[in-house]
């Protein structure tokens, strides 16, 4: 339940801090004392655009901070701890916060979240009914949800939610295979003639690599050549040689190891020296009798060369493995193109089974919403009749046809006020005290199937009056014994019925004016009644009508 409402620095609120009560809480005041203000800053909690303009002082942030106490709420649990949203068992702070510059910010248990998050949770928690939601009544959609929600279809239509986006997945399926498909059979023959030119050009892995270098090679082979003599000349060739010059270090050396003890591991040095020398004059002599200016050769790995640069610049790709890549992707999509009917007959049984499977649901879905539409329409025309509602008959048309994402149904209420009056939806049948008398009916009914831990009722009565509004009254009384309920009421029968009572009123200071709202105590609460029934002069009849009031109706 909504345990209390902070609201500062909006509209012509300064700073109120509220505390509100299990079971039946009444607010009352004066026309324009901001009654509507105190729900226009509730409804930003509920994910409303923030109006820049109800902001107080330009200098400081708006805040609406609302606390509502938990008890085992199962389903606020899972859906925030899928989110990721922080999660106390027992309480949950939803706060919204208006910049002077209008940026918006919003919290649950003091966790920054979006508002999209603030939203969905402050709906888990309250429903805020007004006038302007009694027009609801004549939507399709809402229609469908009471049904719903009374048939306790909540599981069933997650199920069928599942089930539906998978076959809608499976259809998506089904048409872009198709599509590329058509695509790819009007591109067969270019396709066919692409692999072709690929496969003749019989490309290997590090091919490229290769050719480019056998080509600078040959392209350098003068330079490469006269190097590789001036180094051989050093090593072997030379008149003055390395391996010659090494040869007599050898000879020296060992005439000194006759005289000096060291002088043999010289000598072995040297040796190995001179053999690491000879092989690489081998291997560099090898080199020079290999190469060869080869003119032809040269033109063959330049022609290649172009023709794997030109295929490279045709398809837009900057390697042979990406050029391989692609021979392998050409040859997969004329293969899938060569199977397409069987793909598109597999993908056309995994849509038929997804559809079957949705399908299934939804058949029970419409066998349960039939079901619950006949007890609904019974139980609809019982509560209303005290409310002075005794010759309404009601009947819940269900059409049913293609598939959607609550189902195949189709749901149309349709009302009739009077005897002898067709059946008619109800836009077109209902004045707006009826209207309201029955969402407070159907209000009444779902009431203990909403698992919604508070309520607000927005001058629900407004259009009723005498024993119509006492029974008004006693029926919201009715629903606040399953859960919290706040009604903002002009009539005093329905205030008189409340377990708490609080006044919404203004206050002028020098420089502006104020509004406030405060519980009342016994004998405020008489004074109030009173004033709703005689208006602004209250004196000691009117109290004793107030009173009387109050008394009849205790618990």
């Amino acid at each position: 339940m909504l345990r209390s409402l902070h609201i500062s620095n909006y509209a012509l609120i300064d700073s109120v801090d509220i505390t509100f009560h299990n079971g039946f809480n009444i607010i009352t005041g004066e026309t324009g004392a901001g009654k509507s203000i105190m729900l226009g800053a509730l409804s930003l909690i509920l994910g409303e655009r923030a109006d820049l303009k109800a902001v107080r002082d330009s200098g400081r942030k708006s805040v609406i901070e609302a606390t509502f106490e938990l008890h085992d709420y199962k389903r606020l649990r899972e859906y925030c701890t899928a989110n990721d949203i922080e999660w106390d068992d027992t309480v949950c702070i939803l706060r919204r916060e208006i910049a002077p510059a209008g940026r918006s910010r919003a919290f649950i248990n003091d966790s920054p979240v979006t508002l999209d998050l603030l939203s969905h949770v402050a709906m888990l928690l309250v429903d805020i009914h007004s006038q302007h939601n009694n027009r609801l009544l004549a939507s399709p959609e809402f229609q469908l949800s009471i049904i719903d929600t009374l048939a306790g279809n909540e599981e069933l239509l997650a199920d069928y939610g599942r089930r539906f986006v998978a076959y809608r997945r499976a259809l998506k399926r089904l048409r872009d295979t198709k599509k590329i498909i058509e695509q790819n059979r009007q591109d067969e023959d270019f396709t066919r003639f692409q692999l072709e030119q690929l496969d003749a050009m019989k490309l290997e892995a590090g091919e490229q690599e290769q050719l480019e270098k056998d080509r600078d090679v040959l392209a350098n082979i003068s330079e490469i050549k006269s190097t590789l003599g001036g180094a051989l000349a050093a090593l072997s060739d030379g008149a003055h040689n390395a391996l010659s010059m090494l040869g007599d270090a050898v000879e020296y050396c060992e005439q000194l190891s006759q005289v000096l003890e060291d002088a043999d591991n010289i000598v072995e040095r040297l040796n190995t020296a001179h053999i690491e020398l000879r092989d690489i004059a081998d291997t560099l002599a090898d080199f020079d009798r290999d190469l060869n200016a080869d003119p032809d050769e040269l033109e063959a790995i330049e022609q290649r060369l172009n023709d794997i640069y030109s295929l490279q610049s045709k398809h837009h790709v900057s390697s042979i493995q990406e050029l391989v890549d692609l021979r392998e992707n050409l040859r997969i999509k004329l293969s899938a193109l060569e199977n397409s009917s069987y793909t598109i007959e597999e993908l056309e049984k995994e849509a038929r089974r997804a559809k079957a499977a949705a399908r299934e649901i939804a058949v029970e879905l419409t066998r349960r919403r039939t079901e619950e539409a006949r007890r609904f329409e019974r139980l609809l025309c019982e509560t209303a009749s005290p409310l002075g509602m005794k010759n309404l008959r009601a009947h819940v048309d269900i059409h049913t046809g293609d598939m959607s994402a609550t189902g195949m149904d189709a749901v149309e209420f349709r009302f009739a006020f009077n005897k002898n009056q067709p059946l008619m939806p109800v836009g077109g049948a209902a004045s707006g005290g009826e209207i309201s008398r029955l969402m407070l009916s159907i209000k009444s009914i779902i009431a203990s199937r909403m698992q919604l831990p508070s309520i607000i009722f927005d001058e629900i009565d407004t259009g009723v009056s005498g024993d119509v509004a006492n029974r008004m009254g006693r029926m919201m009384r009715d629903i606040s014994e399953s859960i919290q309920v706040m009604a903002i009421t002009h009539l005093p029968q329905v205030a008189a019925l409340g377990n708490a009572h609080y006044k919404v009123y203004k206050l002028d200071d020098d420089d502006a004016t104020h509004t406030h709202i405060r519980q009342l105590d016994e004998q405020e609460r008489v004074d109030e009644i009173a004033v709703m029934l005689g208006g602004a002069t209250v004196d000691d009849a009117a109290r004793a009508n107030a009173l009387s009031l109050l008394n009849a109706n205790k618990h």
